[in-house]
């Protein structure tokens, strides 16, 4: 992509409008830009074939549709895809496509590494790089060869989302928004730690799914495995999330990953139960993917079944997410570039 240039994918209607408005175009252009992006997803300027050729040419001279394509594909045995996204000087990002029976999800990246530094994740392991821009958000979406047949898109890759909440507000506005996608927020789910201010802004501003990563009950031990614990409180975050109503469209849902000897036992169970009595929500259990240098072991199916029978019997409705990608290391917490970045900078 050209730097001088300004992408239109990632720009709202409001943008596009004050896009046309400068080169003075006339008002209705922006809808027009806006439908050959996000409906019709051209490559090109010149493909915009009702916009005059006289506005195509002014248009391409300050800016371009700003699409780019994965630089690199791997493929599991299970049919998961895994895309390497270049963001900018050096960096990358990994996305990853799941295919199921009746369901295709794309678990998109928010961020270049993680601030959040969670001990079972590679990816905070990397550190911090930079934020991405809502153009290098969807166009993860919006370039993998599998993108007209997505169901749903989880904001669950690289980065903690509510740390870098203005472009992924703004990547989920044009997802759902008359002018874009136009997808019902039903299909959306964003992920976070519990990052207080962005987490207020997107049950403010946006419909779409909420998954609290939480993992263990007791904060003492949530914050040995979540440096976030200290400042972001689990029982904070708890009583915030208590007092909102999530009994219509949105959905709540908390990530549990279940590790050996840890966080797997009947007390871990029960405990969890006491913390969400009420609450309009269900717990997905995951089975943790050993990464290097990390001495932590995932807990049996066995054990996973039986946490999962006695949250259900206990009334806090609980499934097992599917383990998928592993072997090309894009399960749950295996996402990382640090060492494709640092081939490229040195």
């Amino acid at each position: 992509m050209d730097a001088q240039k300004k992408s239109l994918l990632g720009c709202t209607l409001y943008e596009l409008q004050a896009i046309t408005s400068q080169l003075g175009m006339p008002r209705f252009t922006a809808k027009q830009i806006a439908s050959w992006i996000y409906s019709t997803k051209v490559k090109s300027i010149d493909e915009m074939t009702n916009i005059s050729l006289k506005n195509r040419e002014l248009l391409k001279q300050h800016n371009e549709v700003g699409a780019s394509d994965p630089v690199n594909a791997q493929r599991s045995v299970d049919g998961t895809v895994k895309y390497l996204f270049r963001t900018g000087d050096g960096n990358f990002v990994e996305t990853v496509y799941i295919p199921e029976e009746e369901r295709a999800t794309l678990c998109v990246s928010s961020q270049v590494g993680c601030k959040m530094n969670c001990l079972f994740c590679m990816t905070g392991k990397q550190g911090f790089t930079e934020n991405l821009t809502t153009n290098q958000i969807l166009n993860q979406i919006y370039s993998v060869p599998e993108r007209d047949s997505l169901t749903n898109v989880v904001f669950m890759g690289m980065g903690e989302p509510m740390d870098n909440i203005d472009n992924v507000l703004k990547a989920t506005e044009i997802l759902t928004a008359d002018y874009g996608y136009q997808w019902s927020p039903k299909r959306i789910t964003v992920s976070s730690v519990g990052v207080r201010k962005g987490l207020e802004r997107f049950l403010q501003e946006s419909e779409c799914h909420l998954a609290i990563s939480l993992h263990n009950p007791f904060p003492d031990q949530r914050e040995e495995l979540m440096p976030a614990e200290k400042a972001y409180s689990i029982l904070d975050l708890l009583e915030k999330l208590r007092n909102y109503d999530f009994s219509h469209q949105r959905r709540l849902s908390f990530e549990y990953i279940v590790f050996k000897n840890l966080n797997d036992s009947p007390s871990y169970a029960k405990e969890l139960v006491r913390l969400l009595k009420g609450m309009e929500c269900r717990v997905n259990l995951i089975r943790f993917h050993a990464i290097p240098n990390v001495p932590l072991e995932g807990a049996s199916m066995e054990t996973m079944i039986a946490f999962r029978d006695y949250l259900t019997q206990h009334g806090v409705f609980a499934t097992i997410r599917a383990s998928r990608g592993e072997d090309i290391f894009a399960a749950c917490g295996m996402l990382s570039t640090a060492e494709k970045q640092k081939k490229i900078k040195t």
